[in-house]
């Protein structure tokens, strides 16, 4: 377990799972904020916490009915406070992801432009691939040079499947 993943596990107070159309999904928070939304057995999940499970939570099961929207089509901004936990370049990255409107797609090297690090477009990649907050901080956004549907931490399928919902609701609206 990496140094993040350990202050992950002491922060976490409460999660709750949430079926979605893609599989389902672990939500954690902290005291004050969401921590953390992975789909089953994706890249860097951090595995289970050592917190109650509550369906009920005041903070995970807005983040849930949330969720549920999303994948109905909904294209209101998730409005949740956000705590994933890592270190400031990555936070900065994440952050920056968040600016990605539904329906639209920039490469690694644009965000690495965006947050003021044009030659950082690996690093980037490498802070994208971490995101804790899956589809909530929209990392399958982020795309190839070329337009490549280029790794996802939550598989490719879910990108190209997060995508083809965005775009549907793009065209609708």
């Amino acid at each position: 377990m990496n140094k993040t993943t350990s202050e992950l596990h002491r922060a976490i107070t409460a999660t709750r799972r949430v079926d979605t159309p893609l599989g389902p999904m672990l939500l954690a928070r902290t005291s004050s904020s969401l921590a953390g939304a992975w789909f089953d057995a994706q890249k860097h999940h951090p595995g289970a916490f050592d917190a109650p499970e509550q369906a009920d939570d005041p903070l995970l099961q807005p983040a849930a009915v949330q969720l549920h929207r999303y994948f109905d089509g909904d294209a209101t901004p998730f409005d949740l406070p956000l705590d994933p936990i890592g270190t400031p370049f990555q936070r900065n990255v994440w952050a920056a992801l968040r600016l990605i409107p539904p329906g639209r797609t920039h490469t690694y090297g644009e965000v690495a432009q965006a947050i003021g690090a044009p030659s950082a477009a690996r690093a980037v990649g490498a802070a994208i691939g971490r995101n804790p907050l899956s589809l909530i901080v929209p990392c399958h956004r982020v795309v190839g040079s070329s337009g490549a549907l280029t790794g996802y931490a939550g598989g490719v399928d879910r990108k190209r499947a997060l995508l083809a919902l965005e775009q549907r609701v793009a065209v609708a609206a």
